[in-house]
């Protein structure tokens, strides 16, 4: 099997002559981070994410991701050392696919709420990011694409592209299939935030729920 994640650096005098002849190109997209997705988790028989940069590092994990969509089920978003990052919880008595994202493990004070777009006619819109509480209810970010073909689109509220979910392909060319994707984040969206709306999407449209 192919590497999940990308670990090679250049070893050769014209591969290092190439990066540094490149090197205003490269700077310029140092401030994007590109993320690789596992959809595993590190623990055995557990359902999880597990996720790294593009040295191999291993930055974000979900090892109690929950396969089932139950009221009392919660994920929570951890970094390398295991510290919880997010909480994601299913909004209790609402109508439709609603969800609470909560900073660390509380259970106070959701930073936002995530609606899945439920309309026949308008199958682009995947769903929407606004504000927990407060009276601005306008949307934070616009998710749009398609999950399935892990092909996705986060739109700020500015209309800017903030974050894409692509296919992942190998450096001989072979897809690895839809467990393990990219996640590109640009600078005005925070990464943990960005992850968050990956594991959401997944509770929406994984196959779980289809």
């Amino acid at each position: 099997m192919a590497k999940v994640y990308p670990n090679v650096a250049p070893t050769t005098a014209n591969e290092k002559r190439r990066l540094f002849n490149s090197k205003s190109a490269n700077d310029a997209l140092d401030a994007q981070v590109v993320l690789t997705v596992w959809k595993k988790s590190l623990l055995f028989n557990c359902h999880g994410f597990t996720v790294y940069d593009g040295k191999g590092n291993l930055v974000f994990r979900v090892d109690n991701y929950m396969a089932t969509s139950g009221n009392n089920g919660e994920i929570v978003l951890m970094d390398a050392a295991g510290k919880p990052l997010l909480t994601i919880r299913r909004k209790r008595l609402s109508l439709g696919d609603n969800w609470l994202v909560y900073e660390g493990e509380t259970a106070i004070n959701p930073r936002f709420l995530v609606k899945k777009h439920v309309n026949i006619l308008n199958t682009k819109y995947l769903a929407h990011v606004s504000p927990a509480s407060g009276s601005n209810k306008n949307a934070m970010y616009e998710i749009e694409g398609s999950y399935a073909q892990r092909c996705c689109a986060v739109y700020d509220e500015k209309k800017r592209r903030v974050a894409e979910i692509k296919k992942k392909e190998s450096v001989g060319g072979v897809a690895f299939g839809v467990d393990v994707f990219r996640l590109i984040v640009d600078p005005e969206m925070d990464t943990s935030v960005a992850m968050a709306m990956v594991i959401l999407l997944d509770q929406m449209f994984g196959s779980a729920r289809r």
